[in-house]
């Protein structure tokens, strides 16, 4: 439908629109749209807050309220643990003339942990994170104290099987331990009950302890050649994919006897010692024997290998 106008001379003209003037009057209803959006955005930003922002608030105040309570916490039970590991300390040194090992051996690595490092808005989670390791850091210690000073008390108490089987063991030697590891031979995950310690071909395999010589068996399947010791105390140690067995059954042995060499007989991937650790029937993980043959370094290293090494070699 046309539009018309009067002009000054009081003749009836036709509207006409020029493209010129419908971009500019275009232009202004967008600057006038955009502009009003802009406003409202400011307006409920800054003056309107939402449910989750109203929550996220209260949780901080909250935060900010308990935080130098737990800074204090972790300050105290901080202290109680590093009396503890004195004390921990005084008795590895009587027992096994060596400095125990460290409570937290990656608590040096200050890339991963450093307190500066921690943006602000997680500060809290770890200050709940280091008390919750400190509390139960600190409660491991104590149980175990609690189990060693009756045995220490025993004149005839049995020390375990302490010594790494094989002599020059470098941490980067050791392979799987205890658990579901893959097998090399069938690809599949399957039950692994020792450890991998990868030397070459004919390396001294030796008695972790004193003991007695219970089983010695010759197989070409399976942990292949064997020789089991059984020491006091409950302990078991079975050393499997042996040649040249030199030990026979019923023999008593002292620690560090040599019994057999590395082999590769049975299921063996490649020549390597596969030891195992029992107690009572209970199999458990021999890295966790090593720490008296191992600087506190080396077993960190040895420990996180067993733990994340994902095939066995048997």
């Amino acid at each position: 439908m046309s539009r018309y106008e009067v002009d000054k001379d009081f003749n009836l003209k036709k509207v006409t629109h020029s493209v010129g003037g419908m971009l500019v009057t275009s232009l202004k209803w967008l600057i006038a749209t955009v502009s009003l959006a802009a406003f409202y955005y400011v307006f409920f930003s800054f003056l309107i807050s939402t449910d989750e922002e109203k929550k996220l608030k209260r949780e901080n105040r909250m935060y900010e309220k308990l935080y130098p309570e737990m800074a204090e916490k972790e300050k105290l039970i901080s202290d109680v643990v590093r009396g503890l590991e004195a004390k921990d300390n005084a008795i590895y040194e009587k027992l096994f003339n060596a400095e125990a090992p460290e409570m937290d051996p990656l608590g040096r690595m200050s890339f991963i942990f450093d307190e500066d490092s921690i943006p602000d808005s997680d500060i809290v989670r770890y200050s709940e994170g280091r008390i919750a390791a400190l509390s139960n850091a600190a409660a491991g210690i104590e149980s175990v104290f609690r189990d060693l000073f009756p045995e220490m008390a025993e004149k005839h108490s049995a020390m375990p099987p302490m010594m790494v089987p094989v002599e020059g063991l470098k941490p980067a030697q050791v392979g799987a331990s205890l658990g579901q590891k893959i097998n090399p031979f069938y690809k599949v995950m399957s039950q692994h009950n020792g450890i991998d310690l990868i030397v070459g071909q004919g390396t001294p395999v030796l008695a972790a302890g004193d003991g007695i010589v219970t089983d010695v068996r010759r197989s070409g399947k399976g942990l292949g050649n064997v020789v089991e010791i059984t020491h006091d105390g409950g302990y078991v140690t079975v050393y499997a994919h042996l040649e040249d067995i030199v030990v026979r059954k019923g023999e008593r042995v002292k620690a560090g006897k040599k019994l057999a060499g590395v082999g590769i007989s049975g299921n063996s991937f490649a020549p390597h010692l596969h030891y195992e650790v029992r107690r009572d029937g209970e199999v458990l993980d021999p890295v966790n024997f090593f720490f008296a043959t191992f600087t506190p370094e080396e077993y960190t290293r040895a420990a996180y290998l067993a733990a994340t090494t994902g095939q066995s070699m048997d």
